[in-house]
């Protein structure tokens, strides 16, 4: 990954950040990893761990959410929450939503879309 990359993804973190806070949300950790696998960011809402995969686009080509986190880094995920859950905060139920964050030059948009995948067994 390039520089520009990974400073477009901390760019997305932020904004994303900035909008779950805005929205109620109390954000717990950010880069949560465990075992090679990572949560971009865990947040609190209501009482309930919410799992949140940004992903960070210049333009909005592709940014259907099942081609952005596929199955396996769903499973990464989930893997990396596990753990969070069983360490941290044993006694929450917790959920997967991502946000697809688009930035460039011209504008800022933010999708938040909760519950967007489930634990598989």
């Amino acid at each position: 990954m390039s520089t520009k990359d990974k400073e477009l993804g901390r760019k997305g973190e932020m904004l994303a950040c900035e909008y779950l806070r805005k929205h109620g949300y109390n954000i717990l950790r950010q880069n949560y990893y465990f075992d090679h696998a990572e949560v971009d960011i865990v947040a609190e809402e209501n009482g309930m761990l919410v799992f949140v995969e940004v992903k960070t686009r210049v333009s909005a080509y592709l940014s259907d959410p099942s081609l952005l986190v596929p199955v396996k880094k769903q499973k990464q995920i989930i893997k990396a929450a596990d753990e969070y859950v069983k360490t941290e905060f044993p006694e929450k139920e917790g959920r997967f939503d991502i946000m697809i964050v688009i930035t460039n030059e011209q504008y800022t948009s933010i999708e938040h879309i909760v519950d967007a995948f489930y634990p598989m067994v």
